[in-house]
């Protein structure tokens, strides 16, 4: 399919809080520092990454993922971030998130207690330039079976003007739950994907979709290869359908994601200018019922 004229705005937009519009294909700061997402690697060019933050600008993306520990042995997203799009435009809105913590050295430390949260935030907000941060998701640890606390001290920054609004992320419905009885959420960040089963993240869709909630996948594109990169192991219903659009399994898998509801938020992440602009692309792309259909019992069956 041609990508040379699509911009982000195809995709439809999602007001989230429903006073913040965002074009529901959006991008993902984590590929932008190096070679490897959570580990020191081979530091990404830095004239290529500023490229392609404001690349993806010009293309109309106004919703941006990131983190503080997103980082390699030179670049930190949220710094590319700063030094790429500031000032910031208007309608940019950027997502960072709290609750796990690295170490300058890179290694992963302990992760965050409630108090420890502040310290976070105000880590975002230095390296972003920011007064405040337009969304902070909490994601939970595995260890932690409650997150009460944790969110309860956000929804304090967030009562004292550091944070606009707090979302949730590696939730299952029960944490959704506890979460919204302490403060409004207006986005779930879970790993969703084609190809990947998850009974929670399934009911979670459902449940945001009823709430009026944005629902964010991560990893739509990268599949099981996780933090590696995009997945090069596509089931052939999706390469089928990739063949009747033109287009590139990674294209289809980020259609199939915008298509699972009008509150469904992407954000793929790449260092590539080509593959941005492919995936921006991908916005547009208009499955037909029966495609979804198959895609859906290949979905099914991975389940």
């Amino acid at each position: 399919m041609s990508s040379q004229t699509i911009t982000a705005e195809r995709a439809g937009t999602w007001k989230l809080g429903g006073e913040l519009p965002v074009h529901r294909l959006g991008f993902g700061a984590m590929r932008l520092t190096g070679s490897a997402a959570f580990h020191h690697g081979t530091p990404s060019d830095r004239d290529r990454s500023i490229a392609v933050l404001r690349k993806a600008i010009d293309l109309g993306v106004n919703h941006i993922d990131t983190a503080a520990f997103y980082f390699s042995s030179l670049r930190s997203a949220n710094e590319l971030i700063n030094s790429a799009l500031a000032p910031y435009p208007d309608d940019l809105v950027i997502v960072t998130k709290v609750g796990p913590y690295r170490a300058y050295d890179g290694e992963w430390g302990t992760s965050a207690r409630p108090e420890d949260l502040r310290g976070h935030v105000e880590e975002n907000l230095r390296q972003l330039g920011r007064d405040h941060l337009d969304v902070v998701n909490l994601r939970r640890m595995p260890k932690w079976d409650s997150i009460a606390a944790h969110f309860g001290a956000l929804a304090e920054l967030r009562e004292a003007g550091l944070i606009r609004h707090l979302g949730v992320s590696n939730v299952t419905p029960r944490h959704l739950a506890e979460a919204r009885a302490i403060a409004p959420v207006v986005c779930v960040q879970n790993r969703y994907a084609l190809d990947r089963p998850d009974p929670d993240s399934d009911e979670l869709l459902r449940v945001c979709g009823e709430q009026g909630i944005a629902f964010v996948p991560f990893y739509a594109v990268a599949g099981e290869a996780a933090e590696q990169g995009a997945t090069t192991d596509h089931d052939e219903d999706v390469r089928a359908v990739a063949r009747a659009h033109g287009a590139s399994p990674a294209q289809i898998r980020i259609a199939w994601t915008l298509h699972q509801g009008p509150h469904v938020l992407a954000i793929p992440g790449t260092g590539n200018p080509d593959h941005l602009t492919q995936n921006v692309a991908a916005g547009a792309i208009r499955l037909t019922d029966e495609e979804l259909d198959r895609l859906g019992r290949a979905h099914h069956k991975a389940c």
